[in-house]
């Protein structure tokens, strides 16, 4: 006869604790490994054990038995903040969680990821880290990256900040990988940084033997101990566990739901790779901002009201109107091929101009220039007073516009300011050799 209780009781009444090794019987069929801990919800109806294969499952109670197999040694896990000793001969790095697969952990019963480790889990999940430095670890935000949104750009920045001025060599935030790219280039523009600053997440959680998590935390800290003062992101260069590359933050997307490798520079070469704790540079000639070259310091003021939009075939006019209607201080249209748009979107456009919107024009192609000049269509579409993007990415152009407009409201200084190359997010003239490299 099955265990119609709770899990706590069915433990507590077949002698099992945290670190057993048991078996669980449902339904003729069995699951064998270590009891993990469930102290958060002890009276909870499921139970979770780690496999022999390094997997984790979540297994109903109820009709089930369980069977003590071997008394283990693993002691329950203590949730008191960290108190380390600093070692004088390693740099202080400040690891800051935003949540994430990075920071998640898995709900058994619905088989869902929310995000509710601390950046103390993350270190206490990953002791190798105060191998190469000493850990200050703060939770500022416990959020799916979905959920992003340009005021925590901010809310982060300002942590950020926090830390350097406390003393930081460097600092690593653990971030959510779906909209990473996004904060990355948000960071950039908002602060300037006298250390390293690495953005790094997961595509597997901690708990599959496939995941990611370690071996892109231990390279972003790697990183976050290097010459290269500009906010990057830090994840898997390949599918295996090989190596990992440092990427400049305006320069890269996730192109990938599920890959490893997943993140890419697009129009750009990768600024560094880091493999087995050395990090080398991909290119001895590229430019980058040295550690201590300059003071920490915010540029924080924002415009929500931005509008990004992708133009197919098809699109009414009216999607334009609408943003004009509504307030919006300024919009990002990502065009097809060299930077072009329907015909019946230039009276739109230019209705824009008129009202001194600035409305810049990415390619929805991932290479390549946004080059208006070419067709006539184009043309128009300059006539209309739309800004090229150049080789900007689309999603970096839309965070470049929230920050300018939050600068200044002047016409002429926001187009000045969009076509400036202040974070690298605008590259070379020609980008051929960039192409799927």
């Amino acid at each position: 006869m099955g265990y119609k209780g709770s899990s706590r009781k069915l433990l507590d009444s077949s002698g099992i604790s945290i670190g057993d090794i048991v078996k669980i019987t449902k339904n003729e069929t069995s699951y064998q490994g270590i009891l993990l801990d469930r102290a958060e919800d002890p009276d909870d109806k499921h139970i979770v054990l780690k496999l022999k294969s390094g997997y984790n499952v979540g297994i109903d109670v109820v009709d089930a038995t369980a069977e003590l197999v071997q008394k283990g040694d693993i002691p329950k896990l203590e949730h008191h903040p960290l108190n380390i000793k600093k070692d004088a001969n390693k740099p202080d790095i400040s690891i800051i969680s935003t949540g994430g697969t990075v920071a998640s952990v898995i709900d058994y019963k619905t088989g869902a990821v929310h995000p509710a480790f601390t950046a103390d889990d993350l270190i206490r999940s990953n002791p190798e880290l105060l191998i190469h430095a000493n850990i200050n670890g703060k939770a500022i935000l416990n959020i799916l990256s979905e959920n992003m949104k340009p005021e925590y750009w901010v809310k982060t920045a300002r942590a950020i900040a926090d830390e350097i001025n406390d003393g930081a060599d460097g600092v690593v935030i653990a971030h959510g990988t779906d909209t990473m790219h996004y904060t990355s280039a948000a960071l950039n523009f908002i602060l300037d940084t006298p250390v390293p600053v690495v953005v790094t997440g997961a595509q597997r959680s901690s708990d599959r033997p496939s995941s990611d998590a370690f071996m892109n935390l231990i390279s972003s800290l790697v990183a976050a101990k290097s010459d290269i003062a500009e906010v990057t992101l830090c994840m898997h260069a390949e599918e295996d566990d090989s190596y990992c590359y440092l990427h400049r933050g305006t320069k890269v997307r996730k192109l990938h739901t599920t890959r490893r490798d997943t993140f890419r520079s697009i129009n750009a070469l990768p600024l560094a790779k880091i493999e087995k704790g050395n990090l080398k540079l991909v290119d001895n000639t590229v430019e980058y901002k040295k550690r201590n070259s300059n003071n920490v310091h915010l540029k924080d003021e924002l415009e929500e009201k931005v509008a990004f939009i992708k133009s197919y075939p098809g699109i009414p006019e009216d999607i334009i109107d609408y943003h004009i209607d509504k307030g919006y201080k300024g919009m990002v249209l990502e065009g097809t091929g060299l930077g072009h748009c329907p015909d019946n979107l230039i009276q739109s456009l230019e209705r824009a101009k008129d009202e001194n919107i600035p409305v810049i024009m990415t390619s929805q192609c991932f290479y390549g220039l946004v080059d208006m000049n070419v067709y006539s269509t184009g043309r128009k579409i300059i006539s209309a007073g739309v800004i090229s993007g150049l080789d900007m990415l689309p999603e970096t152009a839309y965070v470049k516009m929230v920050w300018t407009l939050g600068q200044t409201d002047n016409i002429e200084e926001v187009k000045k300011i969009l076509q400036t190359n202040i974070a690298g997010e605008i590259g070379e003239k020609s980008s051929e050799k960039f192409f799927l490299n």
